[in-house]
């Protein structure tokens, strides 16, 4: 059934929950796919309603917008086997989910950690047009997940780490424009973590 997951590597991919859509990791193991929740939305409505959709997609910038709320433009549709919304013309694999909590600890800090299973209950895979995915592509979605991170530091005041933060954006801002991007997206992520590293370090 899950056949396009290779076991013990970390996907990325659309996870729809009641009314959130965010980029997540997940990992197979056997006929069931694990992810982690970091609080927010997500995990609340994980914890109300033990249901998601997970979808597959090569649109870096839906994972990118998704990851940092920023407004999408996708249709979306009712589920065929859960009571939930999945995105229209993606590959998707609905499914009831487990979840049990724990702590976490990283340099960012301790926080409480959503661990969670999702067995699917029905699947709608296809092919998607073919359409490789670019060094520039690779950068951009880095530079999202390093300012979801910075956001942390600098709200829990950890001035280096949020610096070295800083700079593993910039690093990757650079790579984006050798490799050829250019995606307004970028320039809104250094925009952002310009602003978060002035008003909150």
């Amino acid at each position: 059934m899950l056949e396009m997951f290779e076991e013990g590597k970390v996907y990325e991919v659309l996870l729809l929950t009641k009314s959130n859509l965010t980029p997540v990791g997940v990992v197979r193991r056997g006929d069931k796919l694990y992810f982690k929740l970091f609080g927010g939305k997500s995990a609340r409505e994980i914890k109300e309603h033990p249901y998601a959709v997970i979808q597959i997609t090569q649109d870096v910038e839906l994972l990118v917008k998704s990851a940092l709320n920023f407004p999408v433009e996708v249709e979306f549709e009712m589920a065929k086997k859960i009571p939930l919304k999945r995105v229209k013309g993606l590959p998707a694999i609905e499914g009831r989910v487990e979840w049990s909590e724990e702590e976490w600890s990283d340099e960012l800090g301790c926080v409480r950690v959503l661990k969670c299973s999702l067995t699917p209950i029905y699947q709608e895979l296809f092919p998607l047009p073919i359409r490789p995915l670019s060094r520039a592509d690779y950068a951009l979605l880095e530079m999202a997940v390093y300012l979801t991170r910075l956001f942390v530091a600098t709200r829990k005041n950890k001035v280096e780490l949020a610096r070295n933060i800083y700079g593993e954006i910039w690093k990757r801002y650079q790579q984006y424009r050798r490799f050829g991007g250019k995606n307004e997206l970028a320039e809104k992520i250094i925009g952002l973590s310009f602003i978060s590293m002035r008003w909150n370090t």
